[in-house]
């Protein structure tokens, strides 16, 4: 009985203290909530056995630097066992925040560091911590002996969190390194090495996934090789667990390895049942890819554009975002799985833009790709379109900035908008960011007349972009490197998630995204903020407003807000 009402979310305990007496009441019955075998168990993780994350909760990925002055020394070559002209002198040492001015002569400058996922209530009351295992707590049991993933602290678009198909798991990307390892989140992939990146290092992108009973497994990929994976979402509702990621890949210059071209933007991945060190992953395989020329626009940098960042999934279709870099189209994408027409331009889109096809569904295989056009025209043939009615001008004109998204229902999507990341400050606060209008919150409603996607309004009351804030043991005043005060102020937002009330409200909880004068902004102390919005409304409300509900602390960045995975029934297994 307890288990049909806990997974179907009836069992709503949420305090840390009733958890516990749970687990000691129930203690004998620990051996049915044993693990499937094919996943690595976190032998500390949950209580006793039981479920570690409860139904109805958030999970907010924060990771956590740890303020080690010897992590780098003033004057060593970066990036480690760089060549050449590829090397420059460190500026700082390890010590936080300090450290991060580094990146103002390092390009690619960044530490791995460790990742927790934090359960927290609606209202961002904590509840438990979860460490992703990462090399130095495989003596608390996590996992298969040896796997382990670590983020790049400074890394601002990485460790996303999403649902599985089914949600029964919960995704996230990383790398497959120590922590407090230098440069890593630019380093090539083992199998995809491009000599001339100026960073040597190689390192597989690794996704992890993780059940409600804290149970980790990890898979390895070589796409990304360059760059970073920033989201992942497993589709496990048939018999083949299938992974989707969002990315970025090349950090050399032209022309770009074959494998570099073929590991960016989204891949499909086999979900490994494998230990890390028994996972041989071959070269990436691309599931979508997008060009300016669909939209008649002048091409770009080859895989470029495909800088994606954005990832969800909904009524059988994978959308992505790009809200980055110079190259490609700053906007909201779909991949078409509905086949090509006699030119060889997708279904849903031959000009580029379109909707889904009521028939599509999900990926299952990559891209069949004509590999004689990769160095010319990247992964042919396109197979992703432009939602219709978003935006289709260059990014070099942009002033939006898409990042995460979720879906209220067929018709009301809600984009969040990370902000320009321009540091002009004046009269107190980051004018640049303070001056936007499309930064925050923004609501796409769909016209049924015109077929086209409609931006209603853009939600930012209770942000105070632009107006910096107290982070306790932040330094005062200006950073000397860069003129500008340490204080951060929001810029806008990042990934989100949501849910549709009872009263025809949504509430979305979103991550902030900051603005500074640090050397890096993505290291800067951020926020998890929350909002319910009217469903129905087409007019900006006047009396919604967003609440912080939880802050990251003096060395810590929060990445990625989910909610927690349902449990899985013993009938399911």
């Amino acid at each position: 009985m307890f288990l049909r009402l806990y997974a179907k979310g009836l069992y709503a305990k949420r305090s840390l203290a009733a958890i516990t007496l749970l687990t000691s009441a129930l203690i004998s019955s620990q051996t049915a909530f044993a693990g499937d075998g094919d996943l690595g168990f976190a032998g500390s993780g949950g209580f006793g056995g039981f479920a570690y994350f409860l139904p109805g909760n958030l999970i907010v990925s924060r990771v956590v630097y740890d303020n080690n002055p010897k992590n780098v020394q003033v004057g060593q070559p970066l990036p480690p066992n760089c060549t050449g002209s590829n090397c420059v002198a460190a500026t700082a040492n390890g010590a936080y925040p300090f450290v991060w001015n580094n990146a103002l002569a390092d390009g690619s400058f960044g530490i791995t560091a460790t990742i927790f996922l934090d359960q927290v209530d609606l209202g961002g009351r904590f509840i438990n911590s979860l460490e992703v295992p990462n090399g130095r707590q495989r003596q608390h049991g996590f996992g298969p002996a040896g796997d382990s993933m670590v983020g790049s602290f400074s890394s601002k678009s990485e460790d996303a969190l999403n649902l599985s198909t089914d949600g029964r798991f919960v995704t996230l990307m990383g790398y497959l390194a120590p922590v407090d390892a230098i440069d890593i989140s630019n380093s090539n992939t083992p199998g995809v090495v491009d000599p001339t990146n100026p960073v040597p290092a190689q390192n597989f992108r690794i996704v992890a996934q993780v059940d409600a009973l804290g149970r980790f497994h990890f898979t390895k990929t070589n796409a990304y090789s360059g760059n970073n994976g920033r989201a992942a979402i497993l589709n496990d509702s048939g018999r083949v667990p299938l992974i989707y990621t969002a990315g970025n890949a090349g950090n050399g210059s032209n022309p770009q390895p074959n494998g570099v071209i073929l590991g960016a933007g989204a891949q499909i991945l086999d979900a490994s049942k494998e230990p890390e060190a028994s996972q041989a992953p071959g070269q990436p395989t691309p599931v979508g890819s997008f060009s300016v020329t669909q939209l008649g626009l002048k091409a770009d940098k080859v895989g470029k554009d495909t800088n994606f960042r954005g990832l969800t999934v909904f009524d059988n279709v994978v959308y992505l975002t790009k809200g980055s870099g110079g190259n490609g189209v700053n906007t909201v994408y779909f991949i078409d799985t509905s086949g090509f027409d006699g030119n060889g331009k997708p279904l849903a889109c031959p000009n580029g833009t379109g909707v889904p096809r009521a028939a599509a569904g999900l990926p299952t295989a990559p891209i069949s790709f004509n590999a004689a056009n990769l160095q010319s025209q990247g992964v042919t043939p396109y197979n992703m379109c432009v939602l219709q009615g978003f935006p289709t001008n260059s990014a070099k004109s942009a002033t939006l900035f898409p990042f995460g998204l979720w879906f209220a229902n067929a018709k009301t999507l809600y984009v969040a908008d990370e902000g320009n990341g321009t540091a002009t400050f004046s009269g107190g606060r980051f004018t640049a960011a303070a001056a936007q209008t499309h930064a925050g919150l923004q609501k796409w409603v769909f016209n049924d007349a015109t077929g086209n996607w409609q931006l209603a309004y853009t939600l930012t009351a209770g942000l105070n972009l632009g107006v910096p804030y107290t982070v306790h043991g932040y330094p005062t005043g200006n950073n000397a490197a860069t003129g500008l005060p340490w204080s951060p102020a929001t810029d806008g937002l990042r990934n989100i998630t949501g849910k549709v009330n009872p009263d025809g409200t949504a509430t979305i909880w979103a991550i902030t995204s900051t603005v500074s004068g640090n050397g890096d902004q993505g290291a800067d102390p951020n926020e998890l903020v929350a909002i319910t919005d009217t469903l129905s409304a087409t007019a900006l409300p006047a009396t919604e407003s967003f609440k912080t509900v939880r802050t990251a602390g003096f060395g810590e960045v929060l990445r990625g807000v989910s909610f927690t995975p349902r449990f899985r029934e013993l009938s399911e297994r």
